[in-house]
C-alpha cells in the first residue's frame, strides 16, 4: 500500500508543478486521471458508492473522487484550507467502502506537500460496530 500512495502522491505532485493552485477540482481530478493512467495504474473515476441501510442498498449519490486499483480512495479538493469535515467524509468513504487506506489531496495550495493527508480506517469488517456484512464496493461491481 506504501508503493501505491507513494505513485499517487508523486503523480499528484507533478500534476501539481505542471497547473498550479486555483484550477476546479474538476480540472484536477481529470489531469490526475490522466497522469496515473500513463503510469499503468487502474483508475475509477466518480465511482459510485451506496449505502446500506436495514440490508438494503440505497443509492444516495456518494461518488468516490478516484478509486486507484480498487484498493486506494483518493478525495481530491481544491479549498483554502482542509478542514476536519473533509477528513470525516473521507473516513466515511473508507469505511462504507470496507477499505483502508484514502488520500485527501488539495491543490489549491503552494507546494502539493502541504496539501496531502494520508487517512487510515482502523474499522475492522464484522466488528460489533461494523456497517455492514456487505461492502459497498463489491455491491457496485455487480
Amino acid at each position: 500500500m506504501d508503493q501505491l500512495t507513494g505513485s499517487v502522491i508523486s503523480a499528484a505532485i507533478a500534476v501539481h508543478r505542471e497547473l498550479g493552485p486555483g484550477l476546479l477540482e474538476s480540472a484536477y481530478e481529470a489531469c490526475l486521471t490522466f497522469e496515473l493512467q500513463d503510469r499503468g495504474l487502474k483508475i475509477e473515476r466518480q465511482k459510485l458508492l451506496p449505502v446500506f441501510y436495514r440490508s438494503q442498498r440505497i443509492d444516495c449519490g456518494y461518488r468516490l473522487d478516484l478509486l486507484v486499483e480498487k484498493s486506494l480512495i483518493v478525495e481530491l479538493k481544491s479549498v483554502a484550507k482542509l478542514l476536519p469535515i473533509h477528513k470525516a467524509q473521507l473516513l466515511s468513504y473508507l469505511k462504507m467502502a470496507n477499505l483502508q487506506v484514502g488520500l485527501l489531496l488539495n491543490f489549491n495550495v503552494l507546494q502539493m506537500k502541504a496539501g496531502l493527508q494520508r487517512v487510515v480506517n482502523s474499522y475492522v469488517a464484522g466488528s460489533p460496530s461494523s456497517f455492514s456484512a456487505h461492502s459497498a464496493l463489491s455491491a457496485v461491481e455487480k
